[in-house]
Formats: C-alpha cells, sequence, structure tokens
C-alpha cells in the first residue's frame, strides 16, 4: 500500500501515543475559512460597532442602521472617491502595470507568503526574526553535527525530556523534502481531532498554517477552527511545531520540535495525533500525487467548491 512506504514520524518521545478513533460525525462540521482573514471585512466592522450605529441612527431619528447608512450614502462615496488605491480605486501605474503582467507570465509562481518582520542579528550573525528559534537556540549544531545520527537523535530526545508539553521527533531528509515542498503549495489546511460529546464520538476541526522564518526554519501553527473563524489573524496557536532542517544534507535528519500550549484545549497526545495527520496529508511521495489526499490539499488551496470535511475525516481514519 502507498502509505505504507512513507516512513512515520520517529521517536515521539517515550510514551505510546492511544490512536482515537472516529465514529459518529454529528459535530464534524466546517465552513469556508479559505478567505477569512481577507473576505467579510464589512461585516466584521458593522459587527463591531453595531451597538454605537444603532445608538446614532436612534438619534438622528432614523429607523435603523441601513436608513442611517442611506442618509449618509453621498457622504460616504465622496469620501471613496477621495481615497485613491492604485489598482483598487484608481487605475495602476505604467509600472505597476508592467510589474503585474511579469509576474503573471511566469510559469507556477511560488505561493504567496507574507513578508517576515524586520530581522535582528542572531549570535552566529545571521539574520532571524524576533521571536523564532532555529536549531542553535537549543543545542551546538556545529558539535552536534559531527555525531552518528542515532545519538544526534537520542541527544534531541533527550533535550526535551523534562519538558511534558513539549513534541519532540526526527525526519529523514526524503520524508522532509515531500512535506516541504507541500507545505509550500499548500500553506493552510484543516485537520480532525476524533472528539467524544455526550458519549458520542464525533470529530472537531483544526485550522492549520505553515510560515517559513528562515532557510532552515519552518513552523506549522495549529488554532482551533473556531476560535479562527471569530479572530482570523488575531486567533492565538494551541500547538506550535517547528522543523529544523540544519543538518539535512549533511546527516539526512531534520529535528522536530513544538509545544502544546496547557489548557487551550488540547492535549500532547492530540498534539502528537494532529503532527501524525499532517505527516499524512502534506508528507505524499511523488507517486502518490494523483491521491485523494492530494486532491484535498489542491482543492482547499484554490477554494473549490467541491471540498469536503467527510472527506478529510475518512482519510484521517486511515491513519
Amino acid at each position: 500500500m502507498a502509505s505504507a512506504r512513507v516512513p512515520a514520524v520517529r521517536h515521539f518521545l517515550t510514551r505510546p501515543l492511544t490512536v482515537p478513533r472516529f465514529a459518529h460525525r454529528r459535530w464534524a462540521q466546517v465552513h469556508d475559512v479559505r478567505f477569512l482573514a481577507t473576505h467579510g471585512t464589512q461585516e466584521r466592522v458593522l459587527a463591531k460597532y453595531k451597538e454605537k450605529l444603532e445608538r446614532k441612527a436612534k438619534e438622528e431619528g432614523k429607523k435603523d442602521i441601513g436608513e442611517l447608512k442611506q442618509a449618509y450614502k453621498d457622504k460616504i462615496d465622496d469620501l471613496r472617491k477621495k481615497a485613491s488605491v492604485p489598482g483598487a480605486t484608481a487605475p495602476l501605474t505604467p509600472e505597476q502595470q508592467s510589474a503585474i503582467s511579469s509576474a503573471s507570465s511566469q510559469p507556477n509562481p511560488p505561493p504567496f507568503t507574507p513578508p517576515p518582520p524586520p530581522t535582528q542579528p542572531s549570535a552566529s550573525g545571521s539574520k532571524t526574526p524576533p521571536g523564532v528559534k532555529t536549531l542553535d537556540s537549543f543545542i551546538d549544531v556545529q558539535k552536534t553535527a559531527d555525531l552518528p545520527e542515532k545519538e544526534i537523535e537520542v541527544l534531541w530526545r533527550l533535550r526535551h525530556a523534562s519538558n511534558s508539553q513539549s513534541l519532540c521527533a526526527a525526519l529523514t531528509t526524503d520524508v522532509w523534502e515531500n512535506i516541504h515542498h507541500n507545505a509550500r503549495r499548500h500553506p493552510q489546511f484543516i485537520l480532525p481531532l476524533p472528539r467524544e460529546t455526550n458519549g458520542e464520538q464525533g470529530a472537531e476541526i483544526h485550522f492549520m498554517q505553515w510560515t517559513f522564518p528562515t532557510e532552515n526554519t519552518t513552523t506549522v501553527l495549529f488554532t482551533h477552527l473556531a476560535e479562527y473563524k471569530l479572530r482570523a489573524e488575531y486567533s492565538s496557536p494551541h500547538t506550535t511545531v517547528s522543523f529544523h532542517a540544519d543538518m539535512a544534507g549533511s546527516k539526512g535528519l531534520v529535528l522536530v520540535q513544538g509545544n502544546v500550549m496547557p489548557h487551550r484545549g488540547v492535549s500532547v497526545d492530540e498534539g502528537k495525533w494532529l503532527l501524525m495527520c499532517l505527516q499524512k496529508f502534506y508528507g505524499l511521495q511523488a507517486e502518490e500525487a494523483g491521491g485523494s489526499r492530494k486532491k484535498l490539499l489542491e482543492m482547499f488551496t484554490r477554494g473549490d467548491s467541491a471540498f469536503r470535511v467527510n472527506e478529510v475525516l475518512d482519510e484521517a481514519e486511515k491513519i
């Protein structure tokens, strides 16, 4: 079977993972979050200032907010005309149009990722975004690279053994290359987490997003879908996992380190489950490119209306 050829994430701490099962799916409901960060801004603003707008409408003798907006329609339109945004409310300049045409003519352009925050020199002299922990934050990379692969894995596990909220693993370079390739192409996705509610088994959906802060550090953030739907880019991840590829070339090894935030509704074992699901969907080999998991990633990325969360659950059940 194709999935059996993908090596599993190795050495997840020392405690065995209890594999949950899906039974009933009455909790497995998901709404379209692919465009949540860029769509619905007007609705969120209206919801935020609803009370003030209603009070303003009452003060001016208007029936409701809609009547208030109609009364101020001419003033709003006038303000919009004065706000010139090239490409949105004003024509593009020749230079901007040329840049867009040039970019669109390139085959297979890389997916857009937000620019990193201002960088600052690290101890090694390289520039690292503030708050990002690279591999040399945990171990002496130069000295460790001289050790055999097995010893590096043991030292890595020992380095995180005292942290009960830690996720710790090691990947081979070939597995990581598949994951990294798919992460670049599909930087957002959803994954299910089995839950039992009122004696019935269901599934809670979690939103995941990849970031690429440095050349050798890739981080994935897991957030409750319900929180992401509510707070969008201001939501807080409950689990953060970083992949360190500093020794991918020299030792054929990528070290994985993560943390499950306490009191956020997700246990360490559940964090491991999400990480295993991640590998199931993103660690696809070349010959699996036409498989159902690959299609689900592609459908979600392009916002295909045919995307169904039940199909994600079906694939997760095969782990």
